[in-house]
């Protein structure tokens, strides 16, 4: 069995190929540029150039590539778009347009003259597998297991952080195992267009799960030995732009915040870590800090003998806490903390996987029953 993971975040994509024929260790690992970063220099290139823009493609994360097609405009220069492109980013197409991006249909887009194509797509196989067979590999695999963060398009009026957290809410309300924020191809919910883009890069022919980056990390956390041995625990992936935290209770969800990393100071995270572990954060005050919002599912009532567990490109910013945070290291390697979250996920959903990845990293610490 061999399955291709890939955790695409804002700065890096990280990619294990986990094969059960292979000593952990021994399975190829990478830690490459993210599609949006590379769209991003592609777009600066044009911008450079002065020529018009053509994006065309899927629906992928924003961030860089947004900010850079906001510069090429603000730089005089022209942008298009294809409505599945153009809803990186804004799911409105009517607000896409006022950011100065023409948004042009398929066949409007193809008797373009001129302008520099772009293609959009937040899955990068092809090159994935031209990597593995220039070292010699074998780019094989049987399923595919992706991660991305998705928004969800909320509908025209629903606020996007609200609708974020509502999802997540929801999520968590059906089941307070991680692994809730995982879906095969034919089950992911038609307000996830993120995760149903990446669905639709791929061959059919492949079984694919796809997941919450964020989940998905702190899922993957949870391999550390240090993290695993404690009954309880604040574990929180603290991302390039979100910062999701979760009070795991004997495996299960018992509370959790999501916030925007860039909206925090050390002191304001570890507030708001602080009362996730009193079992006092509020939905409120989070919304209110320009996050997203906060659940808990019991009477407040601190967690005792407290172990945070941080993970995430942005843990640096508790560096010196008082909160003593412990860097995850599952398996010996902090950036494959999403792969390790997506294989436990997908062995949550097809006993075959459950075998093959039990056999490589051993049962799932901390799974409910």
């Amino acid at each position: 069995m061999r399955i291709l993971t890939i955790d695409v975040g804002t700065g890096t994509q990280d990619i294990l190929l986990f094969d059960a024929d292979q000593e952990l260790e021994n399975c190829v690992k990478m830690v490459m540029p993210s599609p949006t970063a590379v769209v991003a220099r592609q777009i600066r290139a044009a911008t450079e150039r002065g020529t018009p823009l053509l994006l065309d493609g899927v629906t992928m994360g924003g961030g860089p590539s947004h900010w850079a097609a906001m510069d090429h405009v603000r730089a005089g220069h022209p942008v298009y778009a294809t409505p599945d492109a153009a809803r990186t980013f804004d799911d409105d197409l009517d607000g896409v347009a006022e950011m100065g991006i023409s948004v042009v249909s398929e066949d409007e887009a193809a008797a373009l003259s001129g302008a520099e194509r772009v293609t959009l797509r937040d899955l990068w196989v092809d090159e994935v597998r031209t990597a593995l067979r220039a070292f010699g590999a074998d780019d094989r695999f049987d399923a595919l297991a992706v991660a991305v963060f998705d928004h969800g398009a909320a509908p025209p009026g629903y606020s996007d952080r609200i609708f974020r957290f509502d999802y997540l809410a929801e999520r968590v309300r059906q089941s307070a195992d991680l692994t809730v924020f995982s879906f095969m191809r034919e089950a992911i919910p038609e307000s996830l267009t993120r995760l149903r883009a990446v669905a639709g890069s791929v061959d059919r022919s492949y079984p694919l799960l796809v997941m919450d980056t964020a989940p998905a990390a702190v899922l993957g956390a949870l391999e550390d030995p240090a993290v695993a041995e404690r009954s309880a625990s604040i574990v929180a992936n603290v991302g390039n732009f979100h910062c999701l935290a979760f009070r795991l209770e004997a495996g299960r969800i018992a509370g959790l915040f999501e916030h925007h990393t860039g909206e925090l100071s050390q002191g304001e995270l570890e507030a708001f870590l602080e009362k996730l572990i009193d079992g006092t954060i509020t939905n409120q005050e989070v919304f209110d800090d320009m996050g997203h919002g906060a659940l808990m599912f019991q009477p407040p009532g601190r967690l005792e003998d407290a172990f945070l567990a941080i993970t995430g490109p942005r843990r640096g910013l508790l560096k010196g806490s008082p909160l003593r945070p412990y860097l995850a290291v599952p398996h010996g390697d902090m950036m494959l903390a999403g792969c390790f979250g997506l294989l436990r996920a997908y062995a949550a959903h097809d006993p075959r996987v459950a075998e093959a990845v039990t056999s490589r990293l051993g049962a799932r610490p901390g799974a409910s029953t």
